[in-house]
């Protein structure tokens, strides 16, 4: 995996706190479209003068209600996911198997590509049905993880985590079979210094020091600050405070259960890259045996999995072995374990490095 070199900020763009003011005008041109931004999408209907196309606006939801007598809102989490999804979408290049970018609509939101498809969830559970047209094959299945593969590993080039990979994050085209990732609002940069999710960011030490003298984390802090082979990149345009050392301070929060890694469910995550290979080990089980693998957080959180997983698959069992590892032993996920499907011997991976 090549890291990818950054792009140099010419100009800083500091967003408000309130989501509904993300996208006021002016937008910033952070948030608008990349050249191009229709060149790999089919249009539904042409005209004499025009081109048709669908698309998907996401926009910030707000909800507030009383708990406890006392007013509860959202908002600072809705900013924080739409800024990750943000710097996300306007960070990686275009690749076939992530959702494209299309801009941002002013006082509106972002606006993302139409995938015409369903859930990699719904694939399994529609491939298990009694009268399916559609089971999943070996070759099949083996496409659908080189896929997830190739933009797994095309976003972590740019020193980025997805955060919540799930069955639910993937979209399978229904015309082509193509895997989408989506849903980047738990993702965080691999360069970040992390802290416990625990820790509100909006008071001090984060918020009290003026940027030209940051604090350090708190000494109780859970997390310690680590060299990474990955190379560090400027905070983007839309980087929200606080930082320490120019560096971004982050939280990473836990997604979707059981595909969470356990060192995220303890609120220990140091290494947000290796949670996603758990996560994608866990899509890989459930691919193999087509059904739902659940495990419960209690033991999930002790790095335990279902009795004899292993032993019950059959083509990524190797794979599973090296991503559903304890943190200290799992593997990266990396472009070069691709399966050539027309080789047996090539689902075997190949020990870490």
């Amino acid at each position: 995996m090549t890291p990818h070199a950054s792009t140099a900020v010419t100009s800083i763009f500091h967003p408000p706190s309130h989501p509904s003011s993300l996208f006021s005008f002016p937008t910033p041109t952070s948030y608008s479209a990349p050249p191009h931004p229709t060149q790999n999408l089919l249009p539904f209907a042409t005209g004499s003068a025009s081109e048709l196309f669908k698309c998907v606006v996401k926009k910030p939801n707000v909800v507030q209600m009383e708990i406890n007598g006392e007013m509860q809102s959202n908002t600072r989490d809705v900013s924080v996911q739409f800024l990750a999804e943000l710097r996300v979408y306007t960070t990686l290049t275009r690749h076939r198997n992530i959702c494209a970018f299309l801009g941002a609509l002013e006082n509106v939101g972002m606006v993302l590509e139409f995938i015409d498809g369903r859930t990699l969830w719904d694939v399994i559970k529609e491939s298990t049905s009694p009268d399916t047209k559609a089971p999943l094959t070996r070759v099949k299945k083996i496409d659908f993880h080189n896929q997830l593969l190739d933009g797994l590993t095309h976003l972590h080039s740019f020193g980025l985590s997805h955060g919540d990979l799930s069955l639910l994050n993937i979209e399978v085209t229904l015309s082509s079979d193509t895997i989408k990732l989506l849903d980047f609002g738990r993702s965080v940069s691999a360069e970040s210094v992390f802290v416990s999710p625990d820790d509100d960011l909006q008071s001090p030490p984060y918020i009290s020091s003026p940027p030209s003298t940051p604090r350090a984390p708190p000494v109780n802090s859970r997390f310690a600050q680590r060299q990474s082979s990955v190379p560090a990149f400027p905070p983007p345009p839309y980087a929200l405070q606080p930082t320490h050392n120019g560096r971004r301070i982050e939280q990473i929060h836990p997604g979707t259960r059981p595909f969470s890694a356990p060192e995220v469910l303890r609120g220990e995550c140091a290494d947000p890259l290796l949670a996603d290979a758990y996560s994608f080990g866990m899509i890989l089980a459930c691919l193999d045996l087509q059904k739902h693998v659940d495990v419960p957080p209690w033991e999930q959180r002790k790095d335990k999995l279902p009795k004899g997983l292993f032993e019950s698959l059959g083509i990524f069992r190797g794979q599973c072995q090296k991503y559903l590892q304890r943190v200290d032993e799992r593997c990266r996920v990396l472009k070069e374990d691709a399966i050539d499907p027309n080789r047996m011997e090539d689902v075997e991976m190949k020990d870490c490095a």
